[in-house]
């Protein structure tokens, strides 16, 4: 008897069978779920009370959700991690991405693509993430997680970030410490000198921390350090090579220019466990890199932006673009999510978000697949066509609406309570 209660706990729990009158949140019905933790890929139903994943099942009675999202026809996944973004938003005209004008306040340009988390990539550093977190991480709806620079004072720009003075592992660590909830990792950037001292300093810092990774935009150098001495002599496994397709004459490619082929060393060091990110940005993506790769089999590890005021702009745009460049470049789906949920929520050590098992927070996100004649650049202006985009139609974080392009939930806004507060986001919405 104890064995068919524990067996029918077990079914309720995945939403096999329901509890008479049980009611949720939220039903989103006749999606295609796409869960690579789960190795989830067809169609089914996802309940969701208050900010929790309820239930995952093929037919969830929509009676049962206090609203329902018609998701037929559409793709229903995890929330999408970005985990190479700057935030540090401000109005220091000369501190570029650490509280200056070349980043951004993430809620304008997250949600409508589907991403629930960003990571940003360095932008504060051990000096001034105080002010990045009351700033950017207290204020927004979305998710902010950040790596943390090896300068002290971040991306400030000029000299700041050369001052290898200023790369300090101990005080770094211990920032990271104090912020262990929202501080995943390290960061290199931009330095412009030969020396293996940022780097070293930074997986120091990873190591004082606890183990936590390292994320590496690696260049500048005449000529440029050797990438091969990075992967094999001074990173871990688990560290992160940012900017992997990137095409510049100050960093070394991981496509041969000659041959057109992957360097040999570069597979032997994705086997070993270095995880190379996209990180598109600017000018850190080319397709002479990526086109040759991905044809060859050597797929990203993450799918990541480097969103700022210039990359949004120009060749980038944004999360779907980027990977929907990776779709018509010839990589399946299903990858191309794994690499944009799953992978980067363990790359940064937060296993408790990009899935959607039961109990998992309710961060989810539904897209379309447009169809039509699009072109899709980098900022070379190499130039290919595709016949489908992804579109975003709704994202949910936390079990709330935060975007709807096209109004698929019903009732859109339920009723108001007795004391007449709104009950449900969209009401508070509408207030503002």
């Amino acid at each position: 008897m104890r064995r068919i209660f524990s067996l029918l706990f077990l079914l309720i729990c995945l939403g096999v069978i329901t509890v008479q009158g049980q009611t949720y949140s939220i039903v989103i019905k006749g999606g295609h779920v796409i869960d690579p933790k789960n190795n989830l890929n067809g169609l089914m139903d996802v309940a969701i009370t208050d900010n929790k994943i309820a239930a995952v099942a093929k037919n969830i009675d929509e009676k049962l959700g206090k609203q329902v999202v018609n998701a037929k026809g559409l793709y229903v996944m995890p929330g999408l991690l970005d985990i190479h973004s700057h935030n540090f938003w401000g109005t220091n005209m000369d501190q570029t991405y650490m509280n200056g004008p070349n980043a951004l306040p993430p809620d304008g340009f997250t949600f409508r693509n589907g991403v629930t988390t960003v990571v940003d990539a360095g932008s504060p550093g051990w000096r001034t993430f105080p002010d990045y977190k009351k700033q950017t991480i207290d204020a927004s709806k979305t998710r902010v997680l950040a790596f943390l620079n090896i300068s002290g004072e971040g991306m400030r720009g000029g000299n700041y970030e050369q001052n290898t003075n200023d790369m300090d592992a101990k005080l770094s660590a211990n920032v990271a410490r104090q912020y262990r909830n929202h501080i995943v990792g390290f960061k290199v950037a931009h330095f412009e000198g030969p020396e293996w001292t940022p780097v070293d300093r930074a997986v120091e810092a990873g190591k004082l921390a606890g183990g936590l990774p390292v994320m590496i935009d690696f260049g500048g150098s005449n000529p440029p350090l050797s990438i091969e001495e990075l992967f094999f002599k001074h990173l871990r496994p688990g560290d992160i090579f940012t900017h992997a397709y990137g095409q510049l004459a100050s960093r070394e490619a991981i496509v041969d220019t000659k041959t057109n082929k992957v360097k040999p060393f570069v597979w032997e060091a994705q086997k070993r466990g270095i995880v190379f990110d996209v990180g598109y940005g600017g000018i850190s993506f080319a397709f002479s890199q990526a086109l040759p790769a991905v044809k060859q089999g050597f797929y990203p590890t993450t799918i990541s932006t480097d969103i700022h005021t210039g990359s949004m702009n120009d060749a980038m745009k944004d999360m779907l673009t980027t990977m929907s460049k990776f779709l018509a470049m010839g990589m399946d789906l299903q990858n191309v999510i794994k690499a944009s949920t799953w992978v980067p929520a363990q790359v940064i050590k937060h296993e408790e978000l990009g899935h959607l098992s039961v109990g998992a927070v309710a961060d989810v996100a539904i897209l379309g697949m447009r169809k039509g004649n699009f072109g899709l650049f980098d900022y070379t202006g190499y130039r290919i066509e595709t016949d489908k985009k992804l579109e975003c139609e709704m994202t949910l974080r936390e079990g709330k609406v935060v975007y709807n392009l096209n109004g698929i939930i019903s009732p859109m806004v339920l009723p108001r309570t007795a004391s007449g507060s709104g009950s449900n986001n969209q009401a508070a919405a509408h207030t503002h």
